[in-house]
């Protein structure tokens, strides 16, 4: 398909030729419609305020929280930090950020905050939320089986009694001392300090599960972080209680904070039970060690070894406290690895990782207790085949693989190094067998008190670093800013809603001049190469007929001017002058034109007649009210004669009507017989002008059949009436000639833009002020309606 063809090409073809991409054309051709826009103005800004006055405010409120996360620079570090650092590992800000939507953190909130029950006063229109301010509280003394959500009202009737009415429409009367039992549980209402500025008002009650409240607040909850240089998180929540999301985030923050610390104490208080229960066996062993060291030098009358022997027993200490850390750290790595394969870890003790300095495996062992934590959470609300398990099992599962493949690095390196260690104590060991009997004895014993003794330094050593940690008041993050009112939503409202008040009249109007496939410019009709004569412009009237002595519409000048033009358009002919009227399908005005043509004609002292050609639907002889009788087919068909066929208008003088007459069955045969021919000569001779008012040309053939009697035509284009698809068909009659001297009357154009100004001389001269007014009305409200579109 041609793309010249498409309503959105031609009107971009449209713009360009008429300059249009002017900005100022582009904007008077939408104020023509002002009534519209402001209409759609007003009303968007009504519906505005209305929506705001009813409807909850929204806010925006925003928290920002620090993150300490780990820092890459150990020189940075404190000296207890350094200390600390095992059981207080540096945070990662995406993981944190998961921790502060967690659903124990978010369930913990809702606790708190009590963001399961809602309360509200209920008004004529709307209910207002009491959050913080109402009278009652809802306290539910024991849960039942089948807690789901609920909605009841109650009535405060005075100090001791309120009135319920539940979800089924009973009402009953309580006093706030009742306990009530239901299939949520036994609850009950306490007073609040509010009471007593709600007696007598009705408040609703709205009770939820828990669980879908902290389904709900999770889905509501933002956090992100700023930037990626620093380690600080925004909250954010949309609410439209201004308290209640302040409260939310604030309490969201401290019970991060409150996670956070019992994370540190659980892996503190794990340290701390594992080096208590090594230190209560290690005492016992150094004791009866100690004992043995004094009992054989007692019996053997030893005071000292050697020199000698002192030396093989310093480098058997010093390698004996190496051997101590390592069995010490294989303890712990086997006490993770039972862990990591215990197929239940309910009922096993978390794990220490005392010694370990491998922080890629802390982090591991950390995520894995916090994992089977939340699966047990879920264990208690949830039945195990619940599809929300799978995703928790299969991070279990992965975590475990990484921390065995951790495990097995470590040990292997661990397992090498106490080899080695082994091999210098057998060395030291044959060295201390070429000393005297009872001093190799002695070396004996007390390097195995040396041992237990190293030992014990070590443990008491990291029991104060774990007891350090568990006091320690460092926290895991920061509050930058407390809970803050980001943004509230009625300026943008009005705004909005002046945008669309401007916006949908504009679409509009650009969506039907896109789509309008009717002809509504004086260049669309150039374009086709055919003159255009005359532009007349749409007046209301109830007269068919405009065009009289005392007029003052514009469009009495305008067919004025057409008759001046019709003067040139006859090669200044005086007398005798035959003019075809004509146009593409009905409703054009072509009646309308050849009426009114007649009476200007006649009003400037030219001998004027109109023929009523169209012998299928006639209107010449309605307009001029000159009654039935014979007429112009009675005279072709031979039963009337010229005399008969011709009256005189009431209108002027000048001005005579030939009718149709009887309505024939073939029109179009009786316009081909010779008689009409002889009919015309006839009234050329007797009349300055002869009008021709024929059928519409598009339809019937009439038109072309009459047109070798006619020396000039005038064919009738109306605005937003006639089609475009048109266009090409009469210029294909203008270039093949099929009517003489063919010049367009473009009709009924409203009076908006250029055609406006031009004429309002005239339409101020009328002095009827009620007629005027009805037609300000009648315009305002064309416009209003998109009637001239």
């Amino acid at each position: 398909m041609n793309s010249e063809n498409t309503p959105l090409t031609r009107f971009i073809e449209k713009d360009e030729e008429n300059g249009s991409g002017n900005f100022g054309e582009t904007i008077s051709k939408y104020l023509y419609y002002w009534p519209l826009f402001l209409v759609c103005i007003i009303s968007s800004l009504a519906v505005a305020y209305v929506y705001l006055h009813y409807a909850k405010p929204e806010y925006i409120v925003k928290a920002k929280l620090l993150i300490k996360a780990e820092k890459s620079n150990p020189s940075s570090e404190s000296s207890l930090n350094e200390i600390i650092k095992p059981y207080q590992t540096g945070k990662s800000v995406e993981d944190e950020i998961e921790i502060l939507k967690s659903r124990s953190v978010i369930q913990q909130v809702v606790k708190n905050l009590e963001l399961w029950t809602n309360y509200e006063e209920k008004g004529k229109i709307v209910s207002e939320d009491l959050y913080g301010q109402s009278p009652v509280k809802f306290v539910l003394v024991r849960k039942g089986q089948d807690f789901e959500s609920r909605n009841f009202l109650i009535t405060i009737i005075n100090d001791d009694i309120f009135s319920l009415k539940d979800e089924e429409g009973n009402v009953r009367e309580f006093r706030f001392s009742d306990q009530l039992k239901n299939k949520f549980g036994s609850w009950k209402l306490q007073k609040t300090p509010n009471f007593e500025n709600y007696v007598g008002k009705v408040i609703s009650v709205r009770i939820k599960d828990p669980e879908i409240a902290t389904d709900q607040l999770l889905g509501r909850i933002q956090a992100a972080e700023v930037n990626k240089n620093a380690s600080v998180v925004e909250l954010s929540i949309q609410e439209n209680v201004l308290k209640r999301g302040k409260d939310i985030l604030n309490q969201l923050i401290v019970q991060y904070n409150l996670a956070s610390e019992k994370e540190k104490e659980r892996v503190a208080g794990t340290a701390l039970k594992f080096i208590d229960e090594r230190l209560a066996s290690l005492t016992g062993e150094l004791n009866a060690v100690e004992k043995d060291v004094e009992g054989f030098r007692s019996s053997r009358g030893l005071t000292d070894i050697s020199s000698e022997s002192k030396v093989y027993l310093d480098n058997v200490r010093v390698n004996d406290a190496h051997l101590n850390e390592v069995d010490v750290q294989l303890n712990v790595i086997k006490g993770i690895e039972r862990y990591v394969n215990s197929p239940d870890n309910a009922n096993t003790s978390a794990p220490s990782t005392i010694g370990i300095d491998d922080p890629a495996l802390t982090s591991w062992v950390s995520k894995l207790i916090d994992l089977q934590l939340q699966y047990q959470q879920l264990m208690g609300t949830l039945p195990e085949k619940n599809p929300a398990f799978e995703p928790i099992r299969q991070q279990i599962a992965s975590t475990k693989n990484a921390i065995k493949q951790n495990i097995n690095n470590i040990k292997g390196s661990l397992v090498s190094t106490r080899r080695q260690l082994e091999s210098f104590n057998s060395g030291f060991k044959g060295s201390i067998r070429s000393l005297p009997s009872d001093e190799r004895q002695l070396v004996s014993i007390k390097r195995q008190q040396s041992i237990k003794e190293n030992l014990y330094l070590y443990l008491l050593q990291k029991r104060e670093e774990a007891a350090l940690s568990h006091a320690s008041t460092l926290a895991f993050s920061q509050t930058v800013d407390s809970a803050y009112l980001d943004t509230y939503k009625k300026p943008l409202t009005y705004s909005l809603a002046l945008f669309i008040g401007i916006l949908l009249p504009a679409s509009i109007l650009f969506g039907r001049q896109l789509l309008n496939n009717k002809i509504v410019s004086t260049e669309q009709i150039e374009r086709t190469g055919v003159p255009v004569t005359a532009e007349l412009v749409y007046e209301y009237s109830k007269s068919p007929i405009v065009v009289h002595n005392k007029s003052r519409f514009a469009i009495g000048e305008q067919f004025r001017s057409l008759r001046t033009n019709l003067l040139y358009l006859h090669d200044k002919k005086k007398s005798g002058r035959v003019t075809l009227i004509t146009s593409s399908i009905a409703g054009e005005g072509k009646s309308f034109v050849a009426s009114n043509l007649g009476v200007a004609l006649a009003a400037s002292g030219r001998k004027t007649v109109i023929l009523e050609l169209d012998l299928r639907k006639p209107k010449i002889a309605t307009n001029f009210n000159v009654g039935t009788g014979p007429g112009l087919s009675d005279f072709l068909d031979g039963h009337a004669s010229i005399d008969q066929i011709t009256r005189s208008s009431a209108l002027h003088p000048n001005l005579s009507i030939i009718g149709t007459g009887t309505l024939p069955e073939n029109p179009s045969e009786l316009l081909e017989q010779i008689e009409i021919d002889e009919l015309i000569e006839w009234l050329r001779s007797e009349y300055d002008d002869i009008i021709l008012d024929t059928p519409p040309i598009f339809l019937v053939t009439d038109a072309m059949i009459i047109s070798r009697v006619a020396d000039a035509s005038l064919y009738v284009v109306r605005q937003n009436f006639s089609y475009r698809k048109h266009l090409g068909f009469v210029k294909k009659i203008f270039k093949e000639h099929k009517l003489p001297r063919m010049q367009i009357v473009f009709n009924a154009i409203q009076k908006r833009g250029e055609y406006k100004y031009g004429y309002e001389y005239y339409t101020a001269m009328n002095t009827q002020k009620k007629h005027s007014l009805h037609s300000l009305v009648r315009e305002v409200s064309n416009r209003l309606l998109l009637s001239n579109t």
